[in-house]
C-alpha cells in the first residue's frame, strides 16, 4: 500500500478548517480528517462543508463512537464522510453496528484502540469485528497526565511494530508524534501517516499552527510519499 498522509483538522470553526484543508491539499496531503473538536463545534455541518468544498477527497469523521453506532456512522456517511471511527472500548455490538452501517452507506471503518489494557489485543479484536483500519492511539490526556508526573510520556511508536504484525489491515499511529516520528511510520509498516496536534494544530489553542505550515507539510508529504511498504 502506498503511504497516505492525513491531516487532522482539530479546529473549532468551519472557516479555519476549510482554509487549513485547502492549504494542506496544495502541499500534497491525501486525506482530510474532521477532527473531534471540529465535530463537537460544528457537527455534521463541518463534514458537509468539507465534502462540498472538496468533493473527491477522502474525509475521516473522527467521532470516536462509543454507542449508537449505526446511527452515528450513517449520519456521518450521509454527510460525506468516507471513513468513520469507532472505539475499541465500546461494546462489541457497537463496533458491529458501525461496521454494518459502513457497509450499508459506503464508509470504511477505522477502529481506535485508545486506552485498551492491551493495545495489540485491542487491534486484533477490532480487525476480527470487521474494521478496515486500525488507529493505534495514545490519548492526549494520558500523555499529558503521565508527563506531568515526571514520567516518560508514552508514544504510539512503543507498540507500533507489534500492532502492525498482529493485524492484516492498514495501521496508523496517533498521539504526540514529532514530525520526524510521523515520517518514520511507514518504516514500521504503518502506511497511514496522520499529521495533527501539535505538528499542524496548536495543541492548546486548537487553531492552525503558526509558521510556514504549507512548506513544512509539503516536505513531510514528499518524504512520506517517497517510501513504500
Amino acid at each position: 500500500m502506498k503511504p497516505i498522509v492525513q491531516i487532522s483538522l482539530d479546529l473549532t470553526n468551519i472557516d479555519e478548517a476549510l482554509e487549513t484543508a485547502e492549504m494542506a491539499l496544495r502541499a500534497g496531503v491525501d486525506w482530510l480528517e474532521a477532527g473531534t473538536p471540529l465535530l463537537l463545534a460544528e457537527g455534521l455541518h463541518g463534514v458537509r462543508a468539507l465534502r462540498e468544498k472538496f468533493p473527491t477527497t477522502p474525509i475521516v469523521a473522527d467521532l470516536k463512537t462509543m454507542d449508537g453506532g449505526y446511527l452515528e456512522a450513517e449520519m456521518m456517511a450521509k454527510a460525506g464522510a468516507t471513513q468513520v471511527v469507532v472505539m475499541a472500548r465500546a461494546h462489541e455490538e457497537t463496533v458491529k453496528c458501525v461496521v454494518q452501517a459502513g457497509n450499508d452507506f459506503g464508509a470504511e471503518v477505522m477502529g481506535d484502540n485508545l486506552a485498551c489494557p492491551n493495545m495489540v489485543d485491542g487491534a486484533k479484536w477490532l480487525e476480527d469485528l470487521g474494521c478496515d483500519y486500525i488507529v493505534h492511539h495514545i490519548g492526549y490526556d494520558e500523555r499529558r497526565g503521565i508527563a506531568a508526573q515526571g514520567e516518560r510520556m508514552p508514544s504510539p511508536l512503543d507498540d507500533l511494530r507489534a500492532v502492525v504484525d498482529a493485524v492484516s489491515i492498514p495501521v496508523q499511529a496517533v498521539g504526540g508524534l514529532s514530525i520526524e516520528q510521523a515520517i518514520q511510520c511507514p518504516a514500521y509498516g504503518a502506511p497511514l501517516v496522520v499529521l495533527g496536534a501539535p505538528l499542524t494544530i496548536d495543541a492548546d489553542a486548537f487553531k492552525t499552527a503558526d509558521g510556514n505550515l504549507e512548506g513544512s507539510l509539503k516536505l513531510i508529504c514528499d518524504q512520506v510519499h517517497a517510501q513504500s511498504i
